[in-house]
């Protein structure tokens, strides 16, 4: 495809991979991973990762791993594993039986340290946490070398061995790679690569009281599977010396490669788990899959598709710093994937009631209305027409504005795919003076789709029947957060900076009876309201239907 010619040659990290792989550095198939530890959801910043190592691969004729890091039992789960690859699936970047467990190479990894002590390149250390902080140094002075940096190599076999053992309790040492305390990188002052954790693993139960440290266990991990590429967001470049460091001093032969890009950031949304989770756990929104959240449960709860999302980051292309995006641009994607797909239909959110005073009592009619003005192999539906309907309260003003082309007294608009009405009588609450029904009259001539070439109108609004419309809730979201600059909270505390209309809940709209019936994620666009997807969580309990709007119709990308 031509278009996929162009996109390669503005993409630095194809440029980059093609050119290295013309020396044939491998010996291998080209191969590249997606590693996640399981102690959290996937969200749009995970997304654009698994695309970035799933797209390479596929461009190259390669193969795509997922691959769990999952070497602290503290914070890991079996619930987050299946959520992860059941959102990888979703996602469409399915790996297939590609799907490993870097806790199944535990014995690997563990042989691996035992041979870097033999050759004089790991130490066990017994300095405190803190201690090992204040010895490090700072980014401006070298660090000290630890008082254990000299034992001999059989007296640090001996107590690595007796580490694994389960001889000492958690945090009273640990085993450090020996590298060098004066380098301007502190990733490479002696880091820690194994330490002792007194708890049950959700796959290995208690066979194992040592774990490494992820920047240890990684390159060990892609080179056990033929790994190529390990490709990272940019946080991870200053780690890469330790990367190559660890496969060199095991003297892997045809080493994977570390390459880094750029990571996705959103305006107005935390990508950050820990800033995630703070919100879930502080009670600030409805749990990991709230759809006001970036995390891919969320998005899809709320009615985003695979495919919206996929054009999201293809659009976003490939990054070489930390970038900012425009969250409307993933609204934007959406719209461009929905407006052709799915069914039009009316929905009225605020009911005013209107009674047709000259239309038959008792009397039902079948309308014919197009599903989608833009798609005509979508085909027609019919919608019951009666003498009792429903607009929407704002498309009724008792004083007209100028310019305005909806319904008000003595004006007239036409019902989509219906007739021209005329409002004749205004009825209010004699308490509050709030209009309550109007009154009006239709003209039979009118009816859309025969031909009527009478007088014209400038407004057409729509309506529901009242003895057929379905009830449902609908929730209208915002953005979660006032700052468009995705503010932190370290100590947990969000309230100040939850936007207060980020979530509005409509209770009873009324909307046409084609909805009746409909399952989980059924998708729609409510008539001048926007694109709508029924709630999979909610929706069906007790009988309830719920929508949530993805996105309003207007498309404000690139018109700010």
């Amino acid at each position: 495809m031509e278009n996929e010619k162009e996109h390669h040659n503005e993409n630095f990290l194809y440029k980059l991979i093609s050119g290295e792989l013309e020396q044939e550095p491998f010996g291998r198939a080209m191969c590249t991973r997606f590693p996640p530890e399981p102690n959290g959801y996937l969200h749009i910043g995970s997304a654009y990762a698994i695309h970035t190592n799933y797209a390479m691969a596929q461009k190259f004729g390669g193969n795509f791993h997922l691959r769990f890091d999952d070497t602290n039992p503290l914070k890991e789960d079996i619930e987050y594993v299946n959520a992860i690859v059941e959102d990888i699936r979703w996602l469409g970047y399915d790996p297939g039986e590609q799907i490993y467990y870097g806790s199944d190479y535990s014995e690997q990894i563990y042989q691996a340290a035992v041979t870097l002590i033999e050759r004089g390149k790991a130490y066990v250390c017994e300095l405190s946490p803190d201690e090992t902080r204040e010895y490090r140094g700072t980014l401006t002075e070298p660090g000290k070398n630890s008082p254990y940096r000299g034992r001999s190599v059989e007296e640090n076999l001996g107590l690595f061995a007796n580490m694994r053992n389960g001889g000492y309790p958690a945090s009273s040492m640990v085993l450090r790679a020996k590298i060098d305390m004066a380098s301007p990188n502190l990733n490479l002052r002696d880091p820690v690569i194994y330490r002792i954790i007194h708890a049950e693993h959700y796959r290995t139960g208690n066979e194992w009281c040592i774990y490494p440290m992820y920047d240890f266990a990684h390159p060990i991990q892609d080179a056990i599977e033929g790994i190529t590429y390990s490709l990272c967001s940019i946080e991870f470049k200053d780690h890469r010396p330790l990367y190559e460091w660890v496969l060199e001093g095991l003297g892997i032969q045809a080493p994977p490669r570390q390459r880094e890009f750029g990571r996705l950031s959103l305006t107005g949304v935390v990508t950050s788990k820990r800033f995630l989770r703070q919100l879930v756990t502080g009670g600030y929104v409805d749990g990991w899959d709230d759809p006001r959240l970036p995390t891919l449960r969320g998005l899809r709860r709320r009615g985003f598709t695979p495919e919206s999302i996929r054009r999201f980051i293809e659009e976003i292309g490939s990054i070489r710093t930390t970038s900012t995006v425009d969250i409307s641009l993933l609204d934007h994607c959406l719209r461009q994937e929905l407006k052709e797909k799915t069914v039009s239909v009316m929905a009225v959110l605020q009911p005013l009631k209107v009674v047709i005073t000259n239309y038959p009592e008792g009397e039902t009619e079948l309308l014919t209305v197009e599903n989608n003005s833009e798609n005509e192999a979508l085909g027609k539906r019919e919608v019951p027409f009666s003498r009792t309907i429903y607009i929407e309260r704002d498309d009724f003003v008792e004083v007209p504005p100028k310019g305005y082309h909806r319904l008000s007294p003595g004006s007239e608009v036409r019902l989509k795919g219906a007739y021209f009405i005329r409002c004749e009588e205004v009825i209010k609450d004699p308490v509050s003076g709030e209009v309550t029904e109007l009154r009006c009259t239709y003209d039979p001539l009118t009816k859309s789709g025969t031909g009527f070439t009478g007088r014209k109108v400038k407004g057409t609004i729509h309506w529901v029947s009242a003895a057929h419309a379905v009830k449902a809730d609908v929730n209208l979201y915002d953005k979660l957060l006032l700052d468009e600059s995705a503010p932190t909270r370290e100590d947990g505390s969000w309230a100040d900076a939850i936007n207060p209309d980020s979530l509005a809940v409509v209770k009873d709209a009324l909307i046409e009876p084609s909805v009746r019936g409909v399952g989980p994620e059924a998708k729609f666009q409510f008539f001048r309201h926007g694109f709508f997807n029924v709630d999979r969580k909610l929706s069906g309990l007790e009988g309830a239907l719920v929508f949530n709007r993805i996105a309003p119709l207007k498309d404000t990308w690139n018109k700010k």
